[in-house]
């Protein structure tokens, strides 16, 4: 369970590379999906992403999985 050490952006959880807790910077990006110009407005989906501050690791998971 994730815990804020420092402020909304920081905050610590298990990271697979370094094997146990760290601190991370998350931010939430919007990507764009599709790889054509033509429907790419239709193609946004919001990213949670994390950065391990100990490794350097970028993780990013899709939050709208419907």
């Amino acid at each position: 369970m994730a815990t804020h050490p420092s402020g909304p952006e920081r905050v610590t959880e298990s990271c697979v590379d370094c094997g146990g807790e760290t601190t991370h910077d998350v931010r939430v990006e919007i990507r764009t999906e599709s790889r054509t110009e033509e429907n790419a407005e239709f193609s946004r989906e919001p990213y949670r992403i994390t950065t391990c501050d100990e490794c350097g690791t970028e993780t990013a998971t899709r939050m709208n999985n419907a």
